[in-house]
């Protein structure tokens, strides 16, 4: 837990100095002026801010996994040396002109995931549970199910996603905050623009809060979408009947998997379904075995 912590810390504030840096570089870090919200600089000022952080957790993406998992590298010389020509012989089939890493964390879970910033430097992991609990043919559709993610481009994909929505968010915040100063504000005699003082901070955060609740719905949709197409793409490398007997055991073994890390979840292969099915990553694994099989 204090692992966690300590990167999600770091993570942050290695955000915060860069976004600061370009701020100042771009000169648009003074968005109010005394006639009110400069647009132009404001939405620079909240690209940068949803681009830069997204992209900072991109790039850090396989150094976070390893970490937060506790994932140990693995190469085609020791115990798992057929896992990895395994995942190799996918990767060759998708395309990839670059190896994936391939690792295996120690949990009894049954799940996988992949990440990394690009189709050139991408991780494939599984769990030591996965491993134990699927037959060979299972684990194959299974890693041919996150070796198609890499191939898609997915984690670039969500990245964009997230911080289009992350400057969307931030960007109509501190508009309606603006808004609702200036309705409150009435006919003060000072010449203080709205966008200034606590209450339009508290503002700003209580709509970036209710913004970002209606973000996730966004994000949540394209995570689902890249996991039907994930599947599709599991099925041509593997063979469908691989994949859909993967997702079958998943689907047995539902209660042995762990969503207790938000930031690594929504990589996984499954998550067990959430209180709204509209904010899920992953969508039913009904589904998915139904779309797969009428394909």
């Amino acid at each position: 837990m204090m692992k966690r912590i300590f990167l999600f810390v770091l993570t942050n504030i290695l955000v915060m100095v860069t976004v600061s840096i370009v701020l100042s570089v771009l000169g648009v870090n003074h968005y109010v002026t005394a006639a009110g919200l400069d647009y132009s600089s404001l939405m620079v000022f909240c690209l940068v801010w949803g681009f830069v952080g997204s992209g900072i957790s991109l790039m850090l993406s396989k150094f976070m996994a390893k970490r937060m998992m506790g994932v140990e590298i693995v190469d085609d010389r020791g115990q798992y040396g057929e896992l990895v020509r395994k995942v190799h012989a996918l990767a060759r089939a998708a395309g990839l002109t670059k190896m994936p890493e391939v690792g295996v964390y120690q949990s009894p879970e049954v799940n996988a995931f992949a990440t990394g910033p690009s189709r050139n430097n991408s991780l494939v992991a599984v769990s030591s549970g996965l491993l134990q609990q699927m037959t060979v043919d299972e684990v194959e559709g299974v890693l041919a199910h996150e070796i198609a993610h890499v191939a898609n481009g997915d984690m670039v994909t969500m990245a964009l996603v997230q911080g289009v929505v992350n400057a969307f968010v931030m960007f109509f915040a501190r508009i309606a905050a603006f808004a609702l100063q200036n309705v409150l504000s009435g006919d003060r005699d000072d010449d203080r623009p709205a966008a200034s003082g606590l209450a339009y901070h508290i503002s700003v955060m209580v709509f970036e809060i209710a913004f970002s609740f209606l973000g996730m719905f966004v994000v949540a949709y394209f995570s689902r979408i890249r996991e039907f197409r994930a599947d599709k793409g599991g099925a041509q490398f593997a063979g469908k009947h691989k994949m859909v007997s993967a997702l079958r055991k998943l689907k047995q073994k539902i209660d042995m998997i762990d969503d207790s890390n938000d930031q690594v979840k929504t990589m996984k292969i499954s998550s067990k379904k959430g209180f709204m099915s509209f904010l899920s990553t992953h969508p039913s694994l009904d589904d998915r075995i139904e779309a797969l099989e009428r394909a």
